[in-house]
């Protein structure tokens, strides 16, 4: 069943193609991974579905209701976690959430009941009455999460929810995620961090430019990448500059990646084997530690779909957060 359809989506600002005709659709209770650079267009379309931007052309529908013209009906079943905090720094943990559920019309008692449930959810119990200035950025992160979701709502959209906060932080929102995803609430996640997607989601879209360049799960991503062979081999010296121009001469047909001072990946459109290559690594007197066939990863179905480096964008979004 779908819970979100999106037809032809588009959204223009002035002669800027900001969303181009994109379609895809989300199912009740997965997690749906929007993946892809600054700039490729995913904030603006987490906007037109919670009603923060209007639609240019296209159609879009949430549990039935289009968002052209019953934007304000659907928002009740929807909470949202932007990639900036939404809270109030001079309030403390307790009263952000009380506001937040008294914005989506709970009773007071109810209202105080949630709150004091999700502070020691979120493992924030003790810096309740604490001023959300005061929050480190992993509890900000999990108190605006914990904002989100105070009214239950049947979708809920993250936006780069572990950008910028430490590793314990972010593990700790991720398994926050994965428990919300289990208690039945759908996730429509964005995020620059492959990692992060291939974990959490059940399905993955590549935007790019405005536009889904591929849609699947993760296995079907990468089958598309496991066509050909990817070998490795850690050697005690691979710093000749002459060794590359040697591959290529040797393996036309194949390409080669240089990962460090010591590490040689060759990638095969085709099945290959090692011993080949172990033959020309020895001819040139260089010793092999180790040698082995590898899995590809869903980054490298990124790069091969999208043509960009994954730490290229990881490294533009965090200029773009400073």
């Amino acid at each position: 069943m779908s819970i979100i359809k999106v037809e032809n989506l588009t959204k223009r600002y002035g002669d800027f193609e900001a969303v181009k005709g994109i379609n895809f659709s989300v199912h009740k209770g997965e997690i749906f991974g929007f993946l892809g650079p600054n700039g490729a267009g995913k904030t603006t379309t987490i906007n037109m579905l919670i009603g923060l931007a209007g639609i240019t052309s296209g159609s879009a529908k949430l549990l039935g209701y289009d968002l052209t013209f019953q934007a304000k009906k659907a928002q009740k079943y929807i909470g949202i976690v932007p990639d900036e905090s939404n809270l109030y720094e001079e309030l403390d943990g307790f009263q952000n959430l009380s506001f937040c559920a008294a914005l989506y019309g709970m009773k007071k008692s109810e209202r105080m009941e949630k709150a004091h449930e999700l502070l020691h959810r979120f493992n924030l119990a003790d810096a309740g009455n604490k001023p959300f200035r005061a929050y480190s950025r992993g509890m900000k992160r999990r108190l605006t999460i914990a904002a989100g979701i105070i009214h239950d709502p049947k979708i809920l959209f993250l936006d780069e929810p572990t950008t910028g906060i430490d590793v314990a932080s972010a593990r700790q929102i991720r398994e926050l995620i994965l428990d919300l995803n289990a208690s039945g609430t759908t996730v429509f996640l964005t995020t620059h961090y492959i990692e992060e997607a291939e974990r959490l989601c059940h399905r993955i879209a590549f935007i790019v430019d405005g536009k889904i360049v591929r849609i699947g799960t993760v296995n079907e991503l990468m089958s598309e990448a496991q066509e050909g062979t990817i070998v490795q081999f850690t050697l005690d010296d691979a710093s000749d500059p002459g060794l590359r121009e040697a591959l290529r001469h040797r393996f036309p047909e194949f390409e080669e990646e240089f990962i460090s001072g010591n590490i040689v990946r060759i990638h095969s459109p085709s099945p290959t084997g090692l011993m080949e290559f172990m033959k020309f690594f020895d001819e040139r007197k260089l010793n092999i530690y180790e040698a082995k066939i590898i899995r590809p990863s869903l980054e490298d179905v990124f790069v091969k779909i999208t043509g960009i480096e994954i730490n290229k964008m990881a490294k533009d979004k965090e200029q773009y957060k400073k």
